[in-house]
């Protein structure tokens, strides 16, 4: 099948997928390549996006004479329609939000009418937040180039500011930059509780720029938009009130995300007039090795393989992965596959949350200069970094979101003119909704970034920040909420006290260094190796330290394992030393949710409050290459709490009792079920699938709703289906997930129904005996109760 704009088209079959040396020659980006690729019975769907022209405009007329100058000696001749647009409005002192693709030169969108600001007027300052670390030098090195350029003017000053910035800069970086660039955690800890040594920064704060603004969301977001409270608290207090400038690449609410996170109006750009490459989308699903039970060949040998095929021929390419374990087991895999080919294993590496600012930094220029020509990344390259230029996205794994699936499809082909982006489906429900309607992913719009700041937990710490930044007015509003009950609670559990009409901090603690902004403790492990003499290699942050740090846990880094021989909680640190193992290790979880308070109940269908408990019980050892598991062990680590909002569903006993089967079978299809459900609400809530969290209570031990504690003591328990959001207080998924039960439920009985396994595999229900048939049972009732 040829390709044409804007098609979806299905393959006609082929034994497995064929990659032809003769396929893998440029200029052209592998044309014969790509029409083997689109004969595989293992491609579901092929998507091809056409180049676009660009958009081009004149200078603005009232763009400095100078900007002019540097833009031309810029190979810039003119601007593209988006950034013309951009320059404008906020000329105009408008807020302005620019959602266009990536590297469609959004970064032009607020440096333009920044630098204005400071040419015209040299007080003028601009606090720029990035997400991390790695975008904020990104970007630091092209305001560094402007600068240069704009030498003949009044020196611009720009600085980064974060945690790696020497002591002896922060008091130039204070008085005389004119262009600060952090990320809000720094903000949060950094700046606004010394809000005094940064006067002059907030005198004259003219703009604050938010890159990436889809990363916002979740707990994250909910933080953000307190933060910006705080913000606007003493902004006020310097005098100031600064325009915003936000950009997003894919992102389904971005006007409305913008205005709940700062509290003010947005003018809305989305027509970008950058010009685009032709991309070739492919949807892959790995063919099945055994019918029976629904197993499918291992979606990251797949994605090995066809990534070391490209490297193997000097096509540069990204791997991004879903997990860090699955990045560093990718990693591994191509450096073996590659080390006997005509690619030295070094151009290939590892990119995640964990490794030393300095090993990052070394990676991204190796990316840039061309020395690396593979990684292998989490979501962590999913940004707007400049990483060179790549051909090939290779995804193991649907990323769980559309916007997301967009942005690491658009990190290829940023400086050529021809990508291939290919989609290598798991086994999950999710992945194989996806892979088998692809044509709901390309008609769906991206996800809507959902925060809720009025989450109680992170309200209360942020008042405590507040406080002790500025005293807190008895009449003063946050964030347009009256907050006096909070500040009463505070009061009593004595961190604050009132002398008048003010509310005072008095406790001896410094709150925001105790309150993380993307989880729910601060707390980072440091990883030490001990092999030889002792050295960090790495961190972990506190919510996954227990299940990847645990004592006899298998390290991976960069490929490379280590033994977990000590992991020392008081002291935030794990102790490893090097091994050459072939397994890696998996933990496991036991998971208890008990139901606080029913606030909605309709049927078997129930929305309310409950208490999520964690704990790591146990781990497997899973062999490299075949997945088979070649022993375990028990651990009995802390338990991790949450209080959050959930949707369940009860199954009555006697409904339960009535099926024909046996109860290990039973129980099987509950857990199925849940698996199934907790895949699909993905879809229709339109969230990432680590913002749902899932459960089963099978009514044995502990009561399993509220009725049935009613009864008494002796009263039969009724097994529970629990779907929570997974962050404490709740981020506002589980109240729509209660509306929409009949949409999920509906799908959830096509998608097991449809499924060609016998009892239950990994792409339905899970692999456990009867698992489907209970699973469908339970749906007819419940869909017709």
């Amino acid at each position: 099948m040829g390709a044409s704009r804007g098609i979806l088209g299905f393959m006609r079959p082929k034994s497995q997928l064929v990659l032809k040396d003769s396929a893998f020659v440029k200029p052209s980006l592998l044309p014969e390549f790509l029409v083997e690729l689109k004969k595989n019975s293992c491609v579901s769907g092929y998507h091809y996006v056409p180049a676009k022209e660009p958009q081009l405009v004149e200078f603005p007329s009232a763009l400095d004479a100078r900007l002019k100058k540097t833009l031309e000696h810029r190979g810039i001749p003119k601007l593209y329609s988006h950034q013309g647009r951009a320059f404008d409005l906020v000329s105009e002192g408008k807020n302005v939000v620019i959602v266009t693709p990536t590297a469609s030169g959004k970064t032009l969108c607020y440096n333009l009418p920044v630098l204005q600001r400071i040419l015209e007027n040299p007080d003028s300052r601009a606090l720029y937040l990035y997400p991390t670390k790695a975008l904020t030098y990104d970007q630091l090195d092209d305001l560094m180039h402007w600068s240069d350029d704009l030498a003949d003017a009044e020196a611009i000053a720009v600085y980064s500011y974060d945690g790696d910035t020497p002591q002896d800069a922060r008091s130039a970086i204070r008085s005389r930059g004119h262009i600060v660039l952090s990320n809000p955690d720094m903000l949060h800890k950094g700046i606004l509780p010394h809000h005094t040594k940064w006067a002059r920064l907030f005198e004259n704060l003219k703009f604050i720029v938010v890159d990436e603004l889809h990363t916002y969301r979740g707990i994250f977001g909910s933080h953000l938009a307190n933060l910006f409270r705080r913000v606007a608290r003493i902004c006020e207090f310097y005098g100031s009130k600064p325009q915003f400038i936000c950009t997003s690449a894919t992102i389904a609410n971005p006007q409305e995300l913008a205005e709940k996170l700062t509290g003010v109006p947005f003018e809305f750009i989305r027509e970008s007039g950058a010009g685009e490459g032709e991309k070739h989308v492919f949807f892959y699903n790995p063919p099945v090795v055994n019918r029976q039970l629904g197993i499918r060949r291992s979606y990251v040998k797949e994605s090995e393989h066809i990534a070391a095929a490209f490297l193997k021929r000097k096509i540069p390419a990204i791997v991004f992965a879903n997990s860090r374990l699955i990045t560093e087991i990718l990693v591994r895999y191509l450096k073996e596959s590659l080390e006997q080919g005509p690619v030295a294993e070094e151009t290939v590496v590892g990119y995640r949350g964990g490794y030393l600012p300095n090993e990052r930094r070394q990676i991204e220029r190796g990316l840039r200069e061309g020395r690396i020509r593979g990684v292998v990344s989490t979501n962590a390259l999913e940004l707007g970094i400049d990483i060179g230029s790549l051909d090939v996205s290779v995804l193991a794994g649907y990323p769980g979101t559309i916007a997301s699936t967009w942005q690491r499809i658009g990190r290829a082909g940023r400086r050529s003119g021809m990508s291939v982006a290919v989609l290598v489906a798991s086994s999950s429900p999710l992945d194989q909704f996806i892979v088998n309607h692809p044509e709901y992913f390309l008609n769906q719009p991206p996800e809507m970034g959902l925060i809720n700041p009025e989450n109680i937990h992170i309200l209360i710490n942020h008042l405590q920040c507040a406080t002790f930044e500025l005293p807190f007015d008895v009449n003063e509003r946050f964030g347009g909420h009256d907050v006096s009950e909070i500040l009463d609670f505070l009061r009593d559990r004595g961190f604050i006290h009132r002398a008048g009409n003010k509310w005072h901090w008095t406790n001896d603690s410094y709150p925001a260094d105790s309150i993380s902004l993307r989880s729910i403790s601060s707390d980072n492990f440091v990883v030490v190796e001990t092999s030889e003499e002792s050295r960090i290699i790495g961190e972990v942050d506190y919510t996954r330290a227990f299940s990847t740090l645990h004592e006899k846990a298998i390290y991976l880094h960069q490929g490379q394992q280590y033994y977990v021989h000590q992991l020392d909680i008081p002291e935030r640190r794990a102790y490893v030393k090097r091994v050459d193992s072939d397994y890696f290790t998996d933990a496991i979880t036991y998971t208890k949710v008990k139901i606080l308070e029913m606030m909605e109940s309709a049927a078997e269908h129930n929305h309310g409050e409950v208490h999520v408990a964690h704990q790591i019980v146990g781990f497997k050892k899973i062999k490299f290459y075949t997945m088979e598991n070649v022993g375990s062990g028990d651990l009995n680590l802390p338990v991790q709490e949450m209080h959050t909002t959930s949707y369940w569903i009860t199954i009555p006993r006697a409904t339960l009792e009535s099926m024909p089967y046996s109860a290990i079978e039973k129980l099987n299809g509950l857990h199925g079920l849940a698996y199934a459900l907790a895949q699909l609400a993905c879809v229709y809530l339109m969230c990432d699938r680590r913002d749902i969290g899932s459960a089963v209570d099978d009514g044995l031990e502990n009561p399993a709703c509220i009725d049935a504690a009613r009864d008494g003591a002796g009263a039969s328990r009724h097994p529970t289906i629990f779907l929570y959001d997974n962050f404490p207080g709740g981020i506002g998924l589980s109240r729509p997930l209660y509306e929409i039960r009949e949409q999920v439920l509906q799908a959830a009985r096509q998608l097991i129904r449809s499924c060609a396994c016998d009892e239950g595999c990994p792409s339905c229900v899970g692999p456990s005996a009867m698992a489907k048939d209970v699973a469908l049972a339970l749906l007819e009732f419940l869909i017709h109760a």
